[in-house]
């Protein structure tokens, strides 16, 4: 058995500013050894999961027992409102992005809402250019270098024809997801619906056909965001907010609530996902728009 001393965690984001800041809300390095923890939850956000893993396969299922999971080395996570639970090997490395929907159209050739399932093998989106992103994040130790290829690799998917062509979200949908977010996922859909100028039922379709959910789901999904942030600090600052200050602070309605909407989402409560990702928290390995 692995010993602690033999136990390490390394995290490395990349700076979020420059041309796709808009596209990737965040852009992480991991290098972790010695991992003792098989389990680890995959949770729900407004954003797609990019991995490109250089170690071993990522290995996803519906759940903690699944008999037949999704493995690859290049992995993309659609939206979705329930947890991935992802077996962890001993020894992992690789690059993870939290990736706009949005932005699926010119990356991945589809909008949001056609990128189906729990995780999908990215080399079925995007043919042999999969491998070769991977091959070439390989050719480095260096994170800088890591990141840059990953930056070239985004601007070349920009800049090829699919992506030059690739149809822009209707603008009721940006605005939409602006406002959601300014609100915290605690604004109301009619108030929403009235703001883009489109009745409730066609607000609805809009955002199903662009990202495969409406309204209400997108904000739930920003709101357990928030709720995940919170929860988290209090690794960082312990005893400064209780569960219930946090329910206040995300928008819930009480204690319950947040509990009930951690089971649902995560499919454990806010205190045993913090057993779980305790180390990974210290470690780094947990920040904004990126699991």
């Amino acid at each position: 058995m692995t010993s602690p001393a033999e136990t390490s965690m390394d995290f490395v984001r990349a700076d979020p500013r420059g041309p796709y800041a808009g596209a990737v809300a965040s852009m992480v390095g991991y290098r972790q050894r010695g991992i003792t923890q098989r389990l680890h939850r995959g949770l729900p956000s407004p954003y797609l999961t990019f991995v490109v893993s250089l170690d071993t396969p990522v290995v996803v299922g519906e759940s903690e027992d699944d008999g037949a999971p999704v493995s690859a080395y290049d992995m993309l996570g659609p939206l979705a409102t329930r947890p991935a639970y992802i077996d962890q090997a001993d020894r992992q490395e690789g690059v993870q992005l939290a990736v706009h929907p949005f932005a699926a159209r010119w990356l991945f050739g589809a909008p949001a809402s056609r990128l189906p399932g729990l995780a999908l093998d990215l080399g079925d989106v995007l043919g042999p250019s999969a491998p070769a992103l991977r091959r070439r994040i390989g050719d480095s130790d260096d994170w800088q270098s890591r990141f840059g290829a990953v930056r070239d690799f985004l601007a070349a998917r920009a800049g090829s024809a699919h992506g030059a062509a690739a149809a822009r979200p209707r603008p009721e949908v940006v605005e939409g997801w602006r406002w959601i977010h300014a609100h915290g996922g605690n604004g109301r859909v009619d108030d929403l619906a009235a703001h883009v100028a489109l009745s409730p039922r066609q607000l609805r379709s809009v955002f199903v056909e662009e990202l495969g959910f409406g309204p209400k789901v997108l904000s739930r999904l920003v709101r357990f965001e928030r709720a995940v942030a919170l929860v988290r600090d209090q690794v960082a600052r312990p005893g400064e907010d209780s569960l219930s200050d946090v329910a206040a602070r995300a928008g819930y309605s009480d204690h319950a609530h947040l509990v009930h909407e951690f089971q649902a989402m995560a499919g454990t409560s806010p205190s045993g996902w913090l057993a779980e990702e305790r180390r990974n928290i210290q470690a780094g390995g947990h920040g904004a728009a990126a699991e």
